[in-house]
């Protein structure tokens, strides 16, 4: 087993418990952990100022395709971000858990 973490953000706090409650049935992530921040970015030409909610999202390997597909299907966003993230090392209890959540 090899574990991930994916990153995204979310326009409101409704629409990441939504999703991620979703992600949580479909058995595609074990653990979510989300935090509101203030974002900048470029929309349409000019720079933007909101508020977001980051998603930490945390599964395997083996589900980072459909976790993706799945994120897309339901997302708010335009053009969401679907972020995959190496995790180097993690500690063995952890992943035991996580292994047994998602099979």
């Amino acid at each position: 087993m090899e574990m991930v973490m994916v990153y995204t953000t979310f326009p409101d706090w409704e629409s990441a418990k939504k999703v991620v409650k979703a992600l949580l049935e479909k058995k595609l992530i074990a653990c979510a952990n989300l935090r509101e921040h203030r974002a900048f970015y470029w929309w349409n030409g000019q720079v933007e100022e909101d508020t977001e909610v980051g998603a930490l999202l945390k599964t395997t390997v083996e589900k980072w395709k459909e976790l993706r597909e799945a994120i897309r299907e339901m997302h708010p966003y335009e053009v969401p971000l679907i972020a995959r993230i190496e995790v180097d090392k993690v500690n063995s209890e952890y992943a035991e858990w996580l292994e047994k959540v998602l099979s």
